[in-house]
């Protein structure tokens, strides 16, 4: 499977709310993953908690939309919009951008960027 085929994958994998699954198969032991300019997440376990985290905090899932996919060599980009209310009632639509690296097949590091005004 190539690269444009693993994100593929993994982007039809979140649209079907196998987040976690995804996770599981495409993400690296050494993963880093990092929200803006806040302190990278480093290691599949804490990640994977973080990841947890997040899934729970989200009431019910509105929709969500992959807008665009760039690949090369070993980085891939996807641009996302997404639609959910989280728990007690706040709902946000949301526009972001995933970039990853990819090391024997699976993410080493992936950033979201995402405008965190209004």
């Amino acid at each position: 499977m190539n690269l444009k085929e693993k994100i593929e994958q993994l982007n039809s994998m979140i649209l079907q709310g196998q987040v976690m699954d995804a996770f599981e198969k495409f993400y690296h032991p050494d993963v880093v993953m990092q929200e803006n300019n806040a302190a990278p997440t480093v290691g599949k376990a804490a990640n994977r908690e973080r990841e947890q985290q997040m899934q729970a905090a989200i009431e019910q899932w509105h929709g969500a939309e992959v807008k665009g996919v760039a690949t090369g060599e070993d980085t891939s980009m996807v641009e996302w919009s997404m639609d959910v209310t989280y728990q007690g009632g706040h709902r946000a639509q949301m526009n972001q951008v995933a970039v990853q690296r990819w090391k024997d097949g699976q993410i080493i590091s992936e950033r979201f960027y995402y405008n965190t005004a209004g």
